[in-house]
């Protein structure tokens, strides 16, 4: 004789096992992860007096797990706005150019990061030129850190050709930039993964011509 508040709680015991299980999927295991990060500032002051200030602020990234399906991928969409103000006699104009920073397996809190591929960054956690490309699609192995601007403007050069700019130009004495989901896609690091964001100014006075980069907080890809 079959007992049907037996069968009853069978069902159940299957429904509650299915639902767990779709809690378990690839989907949820590959949800997408929202990271809030500080952002920082930076306050320098040249030679000649002038007072430089740089703030990277409302920085987040939205951290994909793997856009390419496989352990080796990551995917990430990086969102801040970077704000400059120049002080001083004689300012006449500066740059900003943002960008990352991504390294595969390699520490980039500090100095000594070395690496690799499409952009090599020599970064030694002073100011000075980054060796970076435009575009954020690296391919990394291990030990690896590669450095891209996030800018790529389109422009006519001097003789009417198409040029491209990874920086914008203020007059005066304040200057920004926003970006917004901003990719930054990452193949072949099968091991621990990190990206920073960097905001690289340049001003000039009539007296002096500096660089002064701003460092964000290292955040993990995975």
């Amino acid at each position: 004789m079959i007992n049907r508040k037996n069968v009853a709680r069978a069902a159940g015991a299957c429904a509650a096992a299915t639902i767990a299980l779709g809690l378990f999927s690839t989907g949820a295991a590959n949800a997408d992860t929202f990271v809030p990060l500080p952002g920082g500032e930076l306050v320098k002051t040249l030679s000649d007096g002038t007072v430089v200030k740089i703030n990277l602020v409302n920085e987040s990234a939205n951290i994909n797990p793997s856009m390419g399906s496989t352990p080796v991928h990551r995917n990430a969409w990086v969102s801040g706005s970077a704000r400059v103000e120049v002080s001083g006699e004689g300012v006449q104009y500066g740059k900003i150019r943002p960008g990352y920073v991504v390294g595969c397996q390699v520490n980039i809190d500090g100095g000594g990061v070395t690496g690799g591929v499409d952009g090599s960054v020599q970064w030694d956690g002073k100011d000075g030129d980054l060796g970076a490309s435009s575009g954020g699609n690296l391919t990394l192995g291990p030990g690896q850190a590669a450095s891209f601007y996030l800018l790529d403007r389109e422009l006519a050069d001097d003789f009417g050709n198409e040029d491209h700019s990874t920086q914008i130009t203020f007059k005066g004495t304040n200057g920004s930039v926003t970006w917004a989901d901003s990719t930054i896609g990452l193949a072949g690091c099968a091991g621990y993964a990190q990206a920073r964001a960097f905001v690289k100014v340049k001003v000039e006075t009539a007296n002096v011509m500096s660089y002064v980069t701003l460092w964000g907080q290292p955040f993990s890809l995975g």
